[in-house]
């Protein structure tokens, strides 16, 4: 039985005028009297008793309305439920995030978010290098801001919201620690450490495999989280390749960032299910480009005046 089978039949109940229950249901009274006929001989009895006067449901009719409507409000309910939360800009919103300053940025973003649409709650939630992905596919994040490209099936990424320069974290006592700049051909002597878990071009995407030259990139320690990474570092077992603004947000005795002139700038944009896009996300996203447009760039947006060097 149709959906629109079951909607004809339920308003006929109601009017109890085939003429009537055409005109609300904005379709020909012949269209009406077809449905009831088919119904009828799917069922094999009569569903309403017709005269010149009057249509009333036979107790066929009025029990197959007893069990069929509450039924029917339950998926009209459920359309209603699923349109609000596609469409509606309320309820919850789990936004997580890989990395440090990145945590400041989204809190700011959800400011002004919530500030257009008090109705949404926005949760920010510290993801791992090593997870992030599996929080997106099992539902427990809708959108994470990542620092790398991501090409997943049924994973969506919005464009690239601000890049940054990189520069090369080492341990305070290494030899790279005292240069005013390194470049990628440099890692061809050092062991790079890897984030856990992640895809083979995600890594390449961090830092590649060789450097310009050709040389190999000897792989050292993984980490999962940015603490580990530092731990890591700090021991003397291996470099890595960070976002500049560590240097001001991940200050450390035991580690120097050096600048790597020929790094690519690591970009950060979202990511989420294809399947979960919702009006919540495309607002959330739209607040965080206003935001960084608004306020001139990353940097601008993360860190007042105050913070600056030399300020």
């Amino acid at each position: 039985m149709e959906r629109r089978d079951i909607e004809i039949f339920l308003t006929l109940a109601e009017e109890l005028h085939f003429g009537r229950t055409a005109e609300r249901l904005h379709v020909s009274t012949a269209r009406v009297s077809q449905t009831i006929k088919k119904l009828e001989r799917r069922i094999g009895a009569a569903l309403f008793e017709r005269t010149s006067r009057r249509v009333v449901p036979t107790p066929i009719g009025r029990r197959l309305e007893q069990d069929l409507r509450p039924a029917y409000q339950q998926i009209l309910d459920g359309i209603d439920r699923a349109i609000s939360a596609g469409r509606g800009v309320d309820g919850l919103l789990r936004v997580g995030f890989v990395g440090t300053v990145v945590g400041r940025f989204l809190h700011q973003v959800s400011a002004r978010f919530q500030a257009r649409h008090p109705g949404c709650q926005v949760q920010v939630v510290e993801a791992r290098y090593s997870d992030f992905l599996d929080l997106l596919r099992g539902d427990e994040l809708d959108l994470v801001l990542v620092p790398v490209t991501v090409d997943e099936p049924g994973i969506v990424c919005g464009p690239v919201l601000f890049r940054e320069p990189v520069v090369l974290a080492v341990s305070s006592r290494h030899r790279l620690a005292r240069r005013g700049s390194v470049s990628l051909e440099d890692l061809g002597s050092e062991r790079v450490l890897r984030p856990r878990g992640l895809p083979a071009y995600m890594n390449e995407g961090l830092v590649p495999s060789r450097t310009p030259g050709g040389a190999p990139v000897a792989s050292g320690p993984e980490f999962s989280t940015v603490q580990e990474m530092l731990s890591l570092i700090g021991a003397g077992l291996g470099v890595f390749v960070v976002p500049a603004h560590a240097s001001k947000y991940d200050t450390r005795p035991d580690i120097a960032y050096v600048p790597l002139l020929d790094g690519p700038a690591r970009e950060r944009r979202f990511a989420w299910r294809a399947t979960a896009e919702t009006n919540r996300i495309r607002a959330f996203t739209q607040a965080a480009a206003d935001i960084v447009a608004a306020e001139g760039g990353f940097e601008a947006v993360t860190v007042p005046p105050a913070w600056r060097p030399g300020a």
